[in-house]
């Protein structure tokens, strides 16, 4: 089977405050389901901000490997091109980052539950929170 690339020359990356080695682009805000579909590119041999996620989350990995990292920095998942992954909520804190070269996810994020994510500090108290509503407010800027 051919090896494909895939090109994101064309997408809008933005970043959030706060939260380095991290850029996203929303696709598309279903605001009546409370249903985000969000690109998330996380920086090669990088890792973003600790955090829980608190909604039902779904990605697939779309370019590079998915990097999951206990709180304490070691690995403790990767996640190959072509992954599909269902995430229920969850209190276990982790950080994500890339593997040898960015990585390109697809999330899909259900606001069922509000926060969506918490962002946490190394002794794993919460520094801030990412509503359903925050993701609305980004996709109309």
């Amino acid at each position: 089977m051919p090896h494909f690339a895939f090109d994101d020359t064309n997408i809008h990356w933005r970043r959030l405050d706060g939260i380095d080695h991290l850029a996203f682009s929303i696709l598309d805000i279903d605001a009546t389901n409370r249903i985000a579909h969000v690109l998330f590119k996380f920086d090669a041999q990088r890792q973003i901000i600790l955090h829980r996620h608190r909604s039902l989350n779904k990605t697939f990995v779309i370019q590079g490997e998915h990097r999951l990292y206990e709180p304490d920095g070691r690995l403790k998942e990767a996640r190959p091109s072509g992954r599909y992954t269902v995430s229920p909520p969850s209190d276990d804190p982790h950080r994500e980052g890339g593997g040898d070269r960015d990585v390109i996810v697809l999330f899909t994020i259900y606001g069922d539950n509000d926060p969506v994510y918490e962002l946490l500090d190394d002794a794993q108290n919460i520094v801030g929170v990412l509503r359903f509503d925050d993701f609305v407010a980004l996709s109309a800027q």
